[in-house]
């Protein structure tokens, strides 16, 4: 006869399905992302594909599933690695708006998917970096050239100066 009490608690990661729901949860916030004018242009790979891996492989990691973000990217550094990019309310809130029609996708029993939620809503408002309605400067294509070492927690992004002719 085997004692249940000795068994270690199940993650939030495994309580709600695993890699699948995970799978799940970023497949349907990417296939929004795809189609949005505003946040589709601050990814630097035409391809999602990569994105898409690099946010499971976060979210898993966070709930309690395997480690494989930190050992492939190292710290999350969520602030740092998010820095680059406009990030202001309108894109906050489009990326909540793709991530909750995807959640909700889901069907998870509802004290799993307030939880979920109330930890999506606290990181988007923390990417938040800017209240300018745009971005200042000429388009980037995404991404803002930084200059590493002055970007950082305590320096806003510096742009690189347009190439001169």
């Amino acid at each position: 006869m085997t004692d249940d009490t000795d068994a270690p608690p199940l993650s939030f990661y495994d309580e709600v399905g695993g890699h699948e729901t995970f799978v799940r949860l970023v497949d349907g916030f990417y296939r929004g992302v795809a189609t949005d004018d505003v946040l589709k242009p601050m990814y630097p790979e035409e391809d999602l594909g990569p994105a898409a891996e690099r946010l499971t492989m976060f979210l898993e990691q966070y709930w309690g599933g395997p480690t494989t973000y930190s050992e492939r990217r190292g710290h999350p550094r969520l602030r740092a690695r998010h820095n680059a990019f406009h990030v202001n309310p309108d894109a906050r809130d489009r990326w909540l708006r793709h991530m909750r029609a995807s959640l909700d996708a889901l069907d998870l029993p509802p004290l799993h998917e307030a939880t979920l939620w109330d930890y999506l809503e606290r990181a988007a408002m923390a990417m938040v970096n800017t209240f300018e309605a745009a971005p200042i400067g000429p388009p980037s294509g995404g991404r803002t050239g930084l200059t590493a070492s002055v970007a950082g927690p305590h320096h806003p992004p510096v742009p690189k100066p347009p190439a001169t002719d």
